[in-house]
């Protein structure tokens, strides 16, 4: 989906991040609403959040294609392709989450990673118009998680988490700019077309049935506002786009 160039991942940094509370209703369910935006490809969002009891938590982008978060918050279309990836705990040492048949908790749609990537999204975010086609960056996961703290990876579709690509392993294994950035957001289509986006992002985490809370990590206090709506609310990586989604509304 990308144009290959030189380029050499940088540091893992946080440019912005939000999380927003909100008086929706959701019942029986708690969620946090984040947004944000990262300065290069090269950077990611690392967004710490716990369970106090178990449930099923749904992890869903918009910043690509857009449409209305859980905070009821419209987001615009214009962000870049995303990549979601679960961590166990926080910091350098959380461990990429593997389900019961060992296969990471992580969804982008430059990812071959049953039954989590590659797959069609949108609906609920929208698509986005490139070339000749529609096409769908947004991600979504769904899975029933333990009481706990997790860590959320927000990155760029082509900067991978490398416990991701190994299905194993910590968040200090780094990352792989997989299709050589070279710095630049830009998603292409298989016809050839490409459009740049911009950095932003936005991603929901919903629990139902479970209480949900952020938990910031020490380097991102100053750039976080916390939010919390309490009852209120791979093994290979692989270049390629969705094809056309005809469902979706069209940007």
């Amino acid at each position: 989906m990308r144009v290959p160039s030189a380029g050499s991942p940088s540091a893992i940094k946080l440019l912005s991040v939000a999380c927003l509370l909100s008086s929706t209703a959701w019942a029986s369910s708690s969620f946090l609403s984040y947004t944000g935006t990262l300065a290069s490809p090269e950077d990611d969002a690392e967004i710490t959040f716990a369970l106090s009891s178990p449930g099923t938590v749904t992890f869903q982008t918009w910043g690509f294609g857009g449409g209305t978060n859980a905070a009821g918050q419209v987001i615009p279309a214009g962000g870049f392709d995303p990549l979601i990836a679960l961590f166990t705990g926080s910091g350098p040492s959380a461990n990429v989450f593997l389900d019961g048949s060992g296969i990471p908790l992580a969804d982008s749609d430059t990812l071959f990673n049953p039954p989590y990537s590659y797959v069609g999204n949108c609906p609920p975010a929208r698509t986005v118009a490139i070339g000749i086609n529609n096409d769908c960056g947004d991600d979504y996961m769904q899975y029933g998680l333990s009481a706990g703290a997790y860590t959320l990876v927000v990155s760029d579709a082509n900067y991978q988490p490398n416990a991701v690509l190994n299905s194993g392993g910590t968040l200090s294994d780094g990352f792989s700019d997989v299709f050589a950035t070279g710095g630049v957001f830009q998603t292409c289509d298989t016809d050839g077309s490409c459009i740049n986006p911009n950095g932003n992002y936005a991603v929901d985490i919903v629990s139902t049935g479970s209480d949900l809370a952020a938990v910031p990590e020490p380097a991102a206090l100053p750039l976080l506002g916390i939010g919390l709506a309490a009852l209120a609310g791979l093994k290979q990586s692989r270049k390629r786009r969705t094809t056309p989604h005809k469902k979706g509304t069209t940007i």
